[in-house]
């Protein structure tokens, strides 16, 4: 197994190169890593995978029922969802299926209900159906005064992103794939040898070569192509959302995703708990030209706060565990925009927005399709074989953790030395994720593998014992 973070690069040129280490990137690595054959790479800019767009979403499994009909869009995630769902429950990757409330609170809004119902059935939705105020009540006794009915999409469910990301990832490197991370490709040029051509790309850690190169760099996926191509068919324009976390004390506030009837701009402020126990309250949607606008402002959480008082009175009368925002990488199409530019040996795959995260495995098995296509015989890419199953660690609360499972801390005790109150992570679980497969880079690294300070104290009380695991284990894998 390949995994670096530092120093150069292998010389021997790879036969595809994926950049960016997304969720996206990390599952086509792994679609491409069942084609044994193939020396593949997978690159990333920062020193983690899911570092960027994939690690600050919404975390909702979508069914696709508010796709436009006939969109790739549409047809992604409606295969994506199936496809995950299955991979998550052999995986471990925590899904919690709540369902969705789609929920209308004035005459227009619950006037566009029967078209909403309409566009679920264009995509092959048919478990959708609309509901009057009286059962919306009944079975959201919190909701604040208002609601004039909803739209019941029973199969939306709530999905742990990190793992997903971790586990792609995970899979792709056992299976053959090398990671390279803090590897920031600059720019590149196509290069003829003797044994045939390659793109010789200029990364932050020296010269890399591949002979096919598939673009997932999420908000630079339009940088990419114009720096690399000269050309590119799309402008990237970062979204920002913004939410807040609530604390578990208010997770039995909320039975469903609670959504609004959705804008032009996105499917809008929601509500909705995590698989981790908490309420989450957002994303706004701002428009940006700043790829590093990750912050927070006093606005956005205040036209959260007056949202999220309509949709869930009592949900502000919680404390709040953190805030945190995300940028998608919108583009001025209603659409994915997943392009193949054969005579440069290209795949482009943007404006991969929040549906990305159910649509990824779809889109990995659409973007080696569409490889195969390019490539031809050049590539084998015609039989995959199997890769070896990968079990994650459960981060879910609807499933044991830890140190819950008094067999697991019969045989380790490092199950039943819990470190991080707050979230109830063990020292074995820590441990687990500093020596696994692809490892933390960092302490944000280590909570979105263990939750780890991700608790209501955000580290005040477990910040220094978590810090000197972290140090003690390091590179090396062994405790010091």
């Amino acid at each position: 197994m390949t995994l670096t973070s530092k120093g150069p690069l292998p010389s021997e040129p790879y036969d595809v190169t994926v950049v960016g280490a997304g969720v996206v990137g990390s599952a086509i690595a792994r679609e491409l890593a069942a084609h044994h054959r193939l020396r593949v790479a997978l690159v990333e800019a920062s020193g983690d995978v899911g570092d960027g767009t994939s690690k600050a979403n919404t975390a909702i499994l979508h069914t696709g029922f508010d796709a436009v009909p006939g969109s790739l869009e549409a047809r992604l995630v409606r295969e994506g969802q199936r496809l995950l769902a299955a991979y998550a429950a052999d995986s471990g990757i925590p899904v919690e299926p709540v369902g969705a409330l789609l929920v209308a609170w004035d005459d227009e809004q619950l006037a566009a209900l029967p078209g909403l119902l309409d566009k679920a059935r264009g995509n092959a939705y048919t478990a959708a159906r609309i509901i009057d105020a009286d059962e919306v009540w009944a079975r959201e006794p919190h909701l604040g005064p208002g609601a004039l009915g909803a739209l019941d999409v029973p199969g939306e469910s709530i999905i742990c992103p990190w793992t997903t990301t971790l586990a792609y990832a995970t899979q792709a490197v056992r299976g053959g794939v090398h990671l390279h991370l803090n590897c920031r490709v600059k720019k590149g040029n196509w290069v003829e040898y003797p044994a045939g051509g390659c793109r010789e790309l200029a990364t932050s850690r020296g010269v890399l070569r591949t002979r096919y190169l598939i673009n997932a760099a999420g908000l630079h996926t339009d940088d990419l192509d114009q720096q690399l191509l000269g050309e590119g068919k799309f402008a990237v324009t970062p979204r920002r959302g913004q939410l807040i976390v609530f604390d578990k004390l208010a997770r039995d506030l909320v039975r469903h995703i609670l959504l609004p009837v959705p804008t032009a701009l996105g499917k809008g402020v929601l509500v909705a708990p995590t698989v981790y126990g908490n309420v989450l309250l957002g994303p706004t949607a701002e428009e940006l030209d700043d790829k590093t606008g990750t912050g927070t402002t006093a606005d956005g959480l205040d036209t959260l706060r007056a949202k999220g008082r309509r949709i869930l009175p009592a949900l502000l009368d919680e404390e709040v565990t953190t805030v945190y925002a995300g940028l998608r990488a919108a583009t001025e199409h209603d659409d994915y925009q997943i392009h193949a530019s054969p005579d440069e040996r290209w795949i482009t795959v943007g404006g991969i927005r929040s549906t990305g995260l159910t649509a990824s495995m779809a889109i990995a098995a659409y973007v080696v399709d569409l490889l195969a296509d390019a490539a031809g015989p050049e590539l084998d890419l015609t039989h995959a074989g199997d890769l070896d199953p990968v079990r994650m660690p459960n981060l879910g609360e609807a499933f044991p953790r830890p140190y819950q499972r008094a067999d697991l801390i019969a045989t380790d005790p490092a199950y039943g030395t819990i470190v991080c109150h707050c979230e109830r992570v063990t020292r074995g679980e820590i441990r687990d994720a500093l020596i696994s497969t692809v490892p933390p880079g960092s302490l944000d690294g280590l909570r979105r593998r263990t939750r780890a300070r991700g608790g209501r104290c955000q580290g005040f009380y477990c910040g220094a014992a978590v810090r000197e695991l972290f140090d003690g284990w390091g590179e090396s894998g062994a405790a010091r």
